[in-house]
């Protein structure tokens, strides 16, 4: 347990933090890439170029020194967080070096206003804290451990197929080396893929755009044009490429009812509806898949959906094309607005909606949904970026 005189020289620091808060962290990761290069790995250097990683970290600070005498406020931010972490296999040995970083930062940055007691007060909250989510964390690294085919840390895949969706978007075919099984994931969860490009590592994460049940993932990955891991990915990794996998990971899931289910998605964002889609195709859940893309050379995946719908009345597709080629087929011309969605939906707005593409995407989307009166806890999205960047539009 924190102390009262701790908790309340914390408290204390609100005004600065909310002054200086993203100054202190975009600080840190300077100190910390310069001082312990090798965690750079864990984090996209795209994020933190574009300043959303400071900022998000600036956020998370502040929220906890508020509400350090209430922790349980925090409760639903935490589960986000633990899973980021799982997801890139963040361990005990790690969390030294964010305190020592994260404390240096607050102290160049306050300068005098950081006194011992407060640097005493800080360094003893950030250990609470960082027990905490170490409990947390271990706890899940345990269980999925302990799941048929689960496993803990870096796996060695082989790519054994690699396959064009679009012109821009390739699927990639992993089975494990060992030749063991692999532990099943919920439609709508990633995976974390290990690779090594010009001698630098990294780490990112990839929806899994494949069934459940069979014995490999499936990952399919838009090429970027400044994006190192999708270029490495698209140009140097091939059949027979062995790369390192962590396990399952993400909130992002199905969630299994009779309501209406709606799939509402933009570009690479449909890789994890076509997984959603695929578990619930046969379960006669009327189900409106509707798919946002500049056109049919980018749009990935529109064979398989089509043949689903085909197959199964309950699935009803409608795509969305913002810059149609001539010979384009497309249910609706330019981008997800109010008037579309309405006329898509069933009038008393009771469905699932999961969504998501690129950020003014599902700023857009937020928006109307909002509008239309779909209830808040029947809209569930993947982003990535404070949740306010979303929720402003």
């Amino acid at each position: 347990m924190l102390s009262a005189e701790t908790i309340a020289t914390v408290k204390a620091t609100v005004p600065a933090l909310r002054d200086h808060g993203e100054t202190i962290t975009t600080h840190f990761y300077q100190v910390m890439f310069r001082d312990y290069p090798e965690v750079k790995a864990y984090f996209n250097q795209a994020h933190q170029a574009q300043g959303t990683q400071p900022r998000a970290l600036a956020n998370s600070v502040l929220a906890y020194a508020e509400n350090i005498d209430r922790l349980e406020a925090l409760e639903g931010a935490l589960p986000g967080i633990i899973q980021k972490h799982v997801a890139l296999d963040i361990r005990p040995e790690h969390y030294p070096i964010v305190g020592e970083c994260l404390l240096k930062a607050i102290k160049d940055v306050l300068g005098d206003a950081a006194t011992q007691p407060v640097m005493s007060a800080w360094a003893e909250a950030y250990q609470h804290l960082a027990d905490l989510l170490i409990g947390a964390e271990e706890s899940i690294y345990q269980e999925r451990e302990n799941l048929r085919g689960g496993w803990r840390g870096p796996r060695c895949f082989r790519v054994v197929r690699k396959e064009p969706e679009s012109s821009i978007i390739t699927s990639f075919y992993l089975e494990p080396v060992d030749g063991g099984k692999i532990m099943d994931f919920q439609p709508g969860q990633f995976i974390t893929v290990l690779m090594d490009v010009g001698g630098q590592p990294l780490r990112r994460t990839y929806s899994l755009s494949g069934g459940a049940g069979a014995n490999h993932y499936r990952i399919s990955v838009k090429r970027e044009p400044e994006g190192v891991a999708s270029n490495h990915l698209h140009d140097h990794v091939d059949v027979g490429t062995e790369l390192d996998l962590l396990p399952p990971s993400g909130e992002f899931k199905l969630i299994e009812n009779a309501r209406p289910l709606v799939l509402l998605t933009a570009g690479v964002g449909i890789t994890p509806a076509i997984s959603m889609l695929d578990a619930s195709a046969g379960s006669g859940r009327d189900i409106h898949f509707i798919h946002c893309a500049l056109n049919s050379r980018v749009h990935a995946f529109r064979d398989h959906v089509d043949s689903l719908a085909i197959e199964n009345e309950n699935i009803q597709p409608h795509y969305i094309y913002s810059n149609p080629l001539p010979d384009d087929r497309a249910d609706s011309e330019g981008f997800i607005d109010e008037e579309k969605l309405t006329r898509l939906l069933p009038e008393d707005r009771d469905v699932d909606l999961y969504f998501l593409g690129p950020k003014p995407f599902m700023q857009s989307v937020w928006s109307i949904a909002s509008d239309l009166g779909i209830p808040e806890r029947q809209i569930r999205y993947e982003f990535f970026g404070p949740l306010e960047t979303l929720r402003a539009s």
